[in-house]
């Protein structure tokens, strides 16, 4: 009576579909987070680096201190940016987050 009770048990451990059913929910929470967040801060890294490469002479900029200024140099690093008359500051191209349309300081 007790052995083929003890015969069902070990029979049913040994079902290789449950290790894999287990591990689904795992894998699905690793791929949902891949896609909504991995993945928009991938692409908002290379949305930067472009907005970085076409920095130009004359671009109006915006600083992630918040300062607006109009690019006079452009360096390898750095950026010199003019943010009122005959005051000029050097500023780490990364740190540059916006690049502005043209004529918007005139506004400010």
């Amino acid at each position: 009576m007790l052995i083929s009770t003890a015969h069902a048990q070990t029979a049913a451990a040994a079902d290789p579909s449950g290790g894999l059913m287990q591990m689904l929910p795992i894998v699905l929470m690793f791929v949902v987070l891949y896609f909504l967040m991995v993945r928009p801060q991938m692409k908002r890294a290379k949305e930067h680096k472009a907005l970085l490469e076409a920095l130009a002479k004359g671009d109006e900029v915006v600083t992630q201190g918040g300062i607006a200024g109009r690019i006079v140099k452009v360096g390898d690093n750095y950026v010199a940016v003019e943010i009122a008359d005959n005051v000029e500051i050097q500023v780490q191209k990364a740190a540059i987050t916006l690049v502005l349309p043209k004529g918007t300081l005139k506004s400010l």
